[in-house]
Parts: structure tokens; sequence; C-alpha cells
């Protein structure tokens, strides 16, 4: 279905990775990652007729083009702009607040929204960075070719090997084959290709046309799963090829060697490899073609000699042992918070989940953590439901379940692949992985279908109505459901939305209907993306919904109260609203609500519902000083469209410095005003004296 008011020759997104749109409302064109569900809007003046176009023309890689005929631009104000010329060199990089005029010439410009944006037009151009809009002008009615590339990364084949470590270990060792380049630009996420698929067979297969960069870099580990998996992300990064070895160590064709059996253990070194080198390459990289003022780079310049220039065009080994050089306490309060940490049981039967867990380039660690009892997973709604507080559940609920608190990490988020019930980590299944891989390009607005299967529970669903599509940049369709039974209920689950929450009853038997019952674990499909059942024990429901379709999901582990329930679900939805992936949304839930045995999430925990406004979730903490001066924090969490290594450069009062993303930036003085303008460009959550306000009423 189309927006009001949207001719057919105006949507172009049939059935391609990313289209192009009429707005619903006012005018201008709709760029869309019809995969990511992500939208990105170009304002002009007066109605444009978007017509298909050529996207060959265009540099850098493009799903789709269209040209339009405009004499201005508006774009959001957090939109970096960047303009090269017909060789690609940079002319002009706009951000904060700043101003560029061009002459008559022909220009490739590239706008940093929520989808990579690309226009190609003839100058005379004037762009100006104001405080609410970032306007690009041009003298008359200009012909502008725009053109998109979804953040969306499919694997180029399948590699096919046995359980063997030697052959896994070729097998693994083929990952590094989608890298775009071996420069230190492979630190930028959209550089970093999905590694291929890997299949159990009888035999090694690794297909022909693969082709794996020669670095001249090893890792050399004795031949067990355990080494594979932990090592597996760092050879991918490096592009490094996975050899057997007597100890674990990284080798050069040069002769540097870097042994892994440290003091603090094997993955831990790793680990700290892959950050470390991560980290430089981030630093070093900004002598290529971003050209930006760092923050990072001015730290460890302050603290270290460091040649970033002459380390720029060096040979990879020749990097390596510069970094490796570098002592780690140097550093290590300067990397950002790391996205994601899994914990993969070294089994066969997660071999094929090693693409996945390193395209999210995470530290792979073995299963360790402690047992938590049932009755402590049960204890937290014991209190209130001996106040007759109401349950969310109708009928009896057993479980053999084991729970586990994985082993702490420094990271976001946490993932589970092993046996048992996580608790604070998101307990992710081949499913889930595959799901996301093959999510179908989708049309339309976004779709958030809410249901609500017991009167009593009205107050959440009546809330997150509201919540649910208030964002004004974005075109939602928000589907309620009441009081279904169980032939409707099974067909809202068949039905393609982006978001499913599910409020009601949950048992042994399934999710509760008028008439009966329907157990998730009966469905052959179902169209939701992610969803939340806030429910009783509704874990094994959701993980029947990601074997069925699904991505990822947060699910309750125990009896939930239904008055705590309204609140947490409440919350999640408002998170979740703002473009906060699952597991954060879940994580930053505590900070209002002790629920921390009680909810989960399965299946992949990264997923967004929504877009966030930057392409970064953001998260602020605010506390009085003295003399109307606030101290602010500023807190970026990553999405799918800001992986690793993307770059935030936050509308501070006169700041022009950039910073990596998932970085905590603090210490910031605002007075009074300057916190109200700064908080009136985004829709962020505030920490402020320990709870959480969705705008700035708490300055009232």
């Amino acid at each position: 279905m189309q927006p009001s008011g949207q001719s057919e020759r105006a949507d172009t997104s049939s059935t391609l990775e990313v289209g192009f749109s009429l707005p619903s409302e006012g005018t201008g064109l709709v760029v869309r990652d019809n995969v990511e569900r992500h939208q990105f809007k170009l304002q002009t003046p007066s109605p444009v007729t978007p017509n298909p176009t050529d996207e060959s023309q265009f540099s850098l890689p493009t799903d789709a083009a269209v040209r339009i005929k405009t004499n201005r631009i508006e774009v959001a104000a957090n939109t970096v702009v960047c303009v090269r010329d017909e060789s690609d060199s940079m002319l002009a990089q706009v951000d904060q607040q700043g101003s560029e005029r061009l002459g008559d010439e022909t220009y490739s410009i590239e706008l940093f929204g929520a989808v990579k944006t690309y226009l190609k037009v003839d100058g005379p151009l004037t762009i100006d960075a104001k405080p609410l809009e970032t306007v690009l002008s041009f003298e008359g009615p200009t012909e502008v070719h725009v053109g998109a590339r979804s953040s969306h990364e499919s694997p180029a084949t399948t590699v096919t090997t046995t359980e063997n470590p030697y052959e896994v270990m070729q097998a693994v060792s083929a990952f590094s084959s989608a890298l775009k380049t071996t420069s230190v630009e492979r630190s930028y996420p959209t550089l970093r290709g999905h590694p291929p698929l890997l299949e159990l067979g009888d035999e090694l297969d690794i297909p022909e046309g693969l082709h794996t960069p020669e670095t001249g870099i090893r890792i050399e580990l004795p031949p067990t799963l355990s080494h594979i998996f932990v090592a597996t992300p760092l050879a991918y990064y490096l592009g490094a090829k996975l050899v057997p070895g007597n100890s674990p160590r990284l080798v050069t064709d040069t002769g540097f060697v870097h042994e892994f059996d440290g003091p603090h253990g094997f993955e831990e070194e790793v680990s700290r490899a892959l950050k470390r080198t991560f980290f430089l390459d981030c630093v070093v990289r900004t002598e290529g073609i971003y050209d930006v003022e760092l923050h990072e780079r001015r730290t460890v310049e302050s603290r270290i000699d460091i040649d970033a220039s002459g380390l720029y065009d060096a040979p990879l080994s020749e990097q390596l042992e510069t970094y490796f050089d570098v002592p780690y306490e140097c550093i290590s309060d300067l990397i950002p918070e790391w996205k994601l940490t899994t914990h993969v049981a070294p089994e066969s039967n997660n071999i094929e989940l090693l693409p996945f867990v390193t395209n999210d380039l995470a530290v792979v660690r073995t299963p360790s953590g402690t047992e938590i009892p049932e009755s402590e997973v049960q204890a937290a709604v014991v209190d209130d439901f001996l106040r007759d507080e109401t349950v969310r559940s109708t009928g009896t609920t057993t479980t053999d379940e084991t729970y586990v608190r994985p082993s702490s990490t420094d990271s976001v988020e946490q993932a589970w692949v092993g046996d048992g019930t996580p608790v604070g980590a998101s307990k992710a299944t081949p499913a889930a992985y595959r799901n996301r891989l093959q999510r179908e390009p989708a049309t339309g607005d976004i779709g958030i279908t809410v249901v609500c299967n017991d009167q009593e529970m009205l107050d959440e669903s009546n809330i997150v109505d509201d919540v649910y599509g208030s964002r004004d940049s974005l075109s939602f369709d928000v589907d309620a459901h009441y009081n279904l039974s169980r032939a409707e209920l099974r067909e809202i689950l068949a039905k393609s939305t982006d978001f499913l929450h599910y409020i009601g009853h949950i048992d042994d038997e399934g999710f509760q209907c008028r008439d009966g019952k329907v157990d998730a674990k009966t469905l052959d499909h179902v169209g939701t993306g992610a969803f939340f059942l806030n429910a009783c024990q509704s874990y094994s429901q959701g993980l029947a919904l990601i074997e069925a379709g699904a991505i990822g999901g947060i699910v309750t582990l125990s009896d939930v109260i239904n008055s705590q329930a309204v609140g947490v679900g409440c919350t999640i939805a408002r998170f979740l609203n703002r473009g906060f992936p699952l597991q954060a949304s879940l994580n930053l839930v505590q900070i209002d609500n002790d629920v921390r045995h009680q909810y989960a999430v399965v299946g992949d925990g990264t997923i967004s519902v929504v877009q966030a406004e930057s392409g970064f979730a953001v998260l602020c903490e605010v506390s009085y000083s003295e003399d109307n001066i606030y101290d602010l924090s500023y807190k970026t969490y990553l999405t799918s469209r800001c992986g690793p290594g993307s770059l935030t450069i936050p509308a501070f009062p006169g700041n022009q410095q950039y910073y990596l993303g998932s970085q905590r930036i603090s210490n910031i003085k605002m007075t009074e005003d300057e916190l109200r303008d700064f908080l009136s460009l985004e829709q962020i959550p505030v920490i402020y004296n320990s709870e959480v306000y969705w705008d700035d009423g708490f300055l009232s």
C-alpha cells in the first residue's frame, strides 16, 4: 500500500533493497532501505517527480538511483555532507553549523543519513548547516541524481567443511574474502562484507571464485574448535590464515610474532588483539578518505609517539608490529565499549554460526558462567504474588530449564550459544541468524502490531499505542488487535510486520485466546521480524517464533506481575521507538525496574525495530552542577546502520570533533538554555536523578 498522495511512478521500491517514494506529508523524496527498514527524507520546497536513472554514474557502490529537479534540498541537522569533484578528491565537508559555497562544476555529494545516500549535481552549489537543518541550494531548478545503498550485506557464497578442525581452519580462512579492502579503512563497517556461509558436509569445498587477500599474516593455533572459534573474528579482520601450531600466536611474513598465551589467557589476549588493531586502525585512517578531527587520535597522540601519516601507507605487517608495541594500558580507556561478546560452545553443530558471529565482529569466548537456581529467577515475583497482585498466567507453567549468568564482560551486549537459559544475555540460535540474513525487502510504512488479549491489561495497550509511531520523521502503520480468537491470532502471527508487541497470558500450552490457546511450536511461519511477549513464562514460545521465522524478541523467564509488566512494557516500547536494539533496550529498562531475572532476549538481540534519528541510539545522563550549569554524559549505542567503526559528531556547543561510536563522552558543561537547545535537536532519553525522562521535562 502506498502512502497518501504517492503516485505509481514515484514508487521505485518494489523488490529492490533500496527504493524511493514521495512522503505521505509535505514535499520531497524519501530514500528507503527496504531490508533494514530505514528511511531518509530529502525535503524540497515544491513537489518532485523521481524517475529512474543509471546508478553506475556514482563512484561508490549504489543499489538504485533516481533523478529529480529542484533548487533546494533540506536534510536533518545531524547529517554530515561530504563533497568531492569528478576525480573523487575531497573538496568540502560540512557538519556542525558550517557553510560552503562551490562554483560551476560537477559534484559528487555523500550524505551521512539514516540511509547511505549520494547526490550527483552540476553547480554552483551552497551548503549551509543550520541548528535545525542542513540546506543544499542551487541557483535555479537543477537536475539532481540521487543514489542509495542498503546497509544489508549478503554472503557471496557458501563454503562446505567437515567437522575436522584442520579443515575448519581452511574454511574460516576464506572469510577474509569478504573484506572490501585490507587497508585501515576496513575499520569502516561498510568496507567489511559478510563472510561466506559455512555448511557442514562430507568434504572441504571452497568455491574457486573465492579470493582471499594475500596479507602475509597467519595465526597459529592448536587444532581445536575452542581455539578456532575464539580466533575467527580476528583472522577475518586481519585477512589472516588460520594454521595449526603448537601454541597460539600471530606471525607476519616479516618475522614479527605476537604470542597469545600471555598472562591474561588466550581468550583475553585475542580479544585485546582485535580491539587494539581495530582501534588503532580507526586512528590511522584519519589520514585517508575521511580526513576528520578525531578525538581519539588527538588523545592517543598526546600519550604516545605514533606516526599516523607514515603508518597509513605502511604494509599491514609493519602496522601490526607498531600497534603491538603500544602498551595496551595506554589506550584501553579510549577503545569504545565493544558491541557484542558471544559465548559459543566449541561443538561441531555451532560451526555454521561462525560467519554470523564474525559479521558482528564479536569477541568470542567459550561459555562460562554461574548457574542460577530456578527459585532465584522466580523470587522476584513472590512477594507481589502474596499481596494478591494479578499474574499474567492462566494455567500451570512448568520448566526444567537450567539458568546461567554468563561471566561478565566489558561489552554492551552478550549472546549465549550453548546449553542453558542465559540471564543477562540473549539466547542466540542458528535460526535467528539465518532469518536475519534472509530478511526480504518490504515497502511501505514501518509495521507495528499490538495484540492485547486480556481486558485487564488495557492500560499497557493504551500507552504503547501512543508510544509506537510517535516519531515525526518516520512513517508508521500501528495496528492494534484485542481479544483475538485462535484463528485470528494465527492470522496475525503469519502477517508480515516489523514488530509484534503481545500483551496477555502465556503458559505451557501457548498464547491464551478467547476460545483456547495457540502453541507457537505448531506454526509453520511467522511474519514478524522482532517481538515482545509481555506475558508469563514466554521464553519457550519466543524460541518457537524464532524457529518459525522471526529474528529476535524479548521474553519472560518467570511469572510477571501485571502492574510491573505494564511499566516494563511501556518503557521498553519507548526505548525501541527511539532506535535502541532489543538487548540494549532491556538492559536500560533496569534503570527503573529490577527485572534482570524476569526478562530476556531470544534470537538476535542486536536487531532494532526502527532506526535511530542520527544512526546511533543515544542516551544522556545529566546532573546539576552549580550556577545554572549542567554536566552531560553522552553515550551512543551501535545499530545495524552504524556498526563498529562508525563516527559521530555530537552537537555540543562549539564542538568540532568526531568520536568513535559506542564511546561515552563525559563532563560536557552546558547552561540550561544550551541543554534545552541540544535536546531539541533529537529525541533522546535522559537519566536525571536516577530516573529516565523522555523529553526536557526535568528542567521545568
